[in-house]
């Protein structure tokens, strides 16, 4: 079997490539692939993207490359539809003519952040920013074109690799004797790893099982505040590193409206996982385990 991943080089595309890898030929492919590196990766070529399925034939689709510059989407609204919407919706047209099976991520961004309650899949969509709102069209789009998908809505996402919170808070409290991060926006830090073996899992159980096919809600179990997130990662590095120089001995607590930015986040970004649990049988570990593992790799 083919397996296509589209976005190879971020943060969820680069640990898919070894999570795929098992299930078959795997052809990753980013923005700047052509027909040499074995097609079009490029989300803003929709007949490249189409062409590219109907040469490859691949089993399975994973989409992983999007629109993610949340505030950047605010002030370039059709670009970001294009990649988030218009994409994902090629692709599973052309995965529908060729019998493939599409796997796609989303966000929690798809809803309005109200309440205290997790987010169920069937919850009242209601997104607050245009990166929200073209995630929930790109949604939509698949579901409509009828072909066998897994829609995975994931949080708070980050990985070793790359730039990401914790690397921030490392070094502004490496430079700063206070620092002031967000406690009205609660969620559950996922690690891009825990992403990509979820995601090989779910893909092997539905190509044997058409039921699973479906939109779940993927994240790590628990949850916090980004302030919760920033204190835990100045306490681990301490532990891990003692000779980490850490200058910042308060992390106070300030609200959203603190830091005003084009796009609205929403409040209330934890997602139930019980439907993805009890369908591929899994357990996911508490968001302090990943976030562990990823500073023990980084200092």
């Amino acid at each position: 079997m083919k397996v296509l991943l589209l976005g190879k080089n971020g943060q969820v595309g680069w640990e898919l490539q070894r999570s795929l890898a098992p299930l078959g030929e795997l052809v990753a492919l980013d923005r700047h692939s052509t027909l040499t590196d074995g097609g079009c990766g490029d989300l803003n070529d929709l007949d490249g993207l189409r062409d590219t399925v109907r040469r490859l034939r691949p089993g399975v689709i994973v989409n992983a490359a999007a629109h993610t510059a949340v505030d950047k989407a605010e002030s370039e609204p059709d670009l970001a539809r294009t990649l988030n919407a218009r994409a994902p919706g090629a692709l599973a047209e052309a995965a529908n003519g060729v019998g493939a099976l599409l796997v796609h991520y989303s966000t929690d961004y798809v809803f309005d952040g109200g309440g205290h309650t997790p987010w169920t899949e069937d919850a009242t969509t209601g997104p607050l920013s245009v990166y929200g709102q073209t995630k929930l069209e790109g949604e939509r789009l698949i579901a409509a074109a009828g072909a066998r998908h897994l829609i995975f809505r994931t949080s708070w996402v980050y990985a070793a690799r790359g730039g990401n919170f914790a690397r921030t808070m490392l070094r502004l409290a490496q430079e700063r004797e206070r620092l002031a991060v967000i406690d009205d926006q609660v969620g559950a830090p996922t690690g891009a790893e825990l992403i990509a073996d979820v995601t090989a899992h779910a893909i092997r159980q539905t190509l044997s099982d058409e039921a699973c096919c479906g939109t779940y809600h993927l994240a790590a179990a628990g949850e916090t505040s980004w302030n919760g997130y920033a204190r835990f990662v100045l306490e681990t590095a301490r532990a891990l590193k003692p000779e980490l120089l850490i200058k910042a001995q308060e992390v106070a607590t300030v609200p959203t409206s603190a830091y005003p930015t084009p796009a609205r986040r929403p409040l209330n970004s934890r997602l139930d996982t019980s439907y993805l649990r009890s369908t591929f049988g899994l357990n996911l570990p508490d968001w302090q385990h990943g976030v562990r593992r990823m500073l023990a790799e980084i200092l």
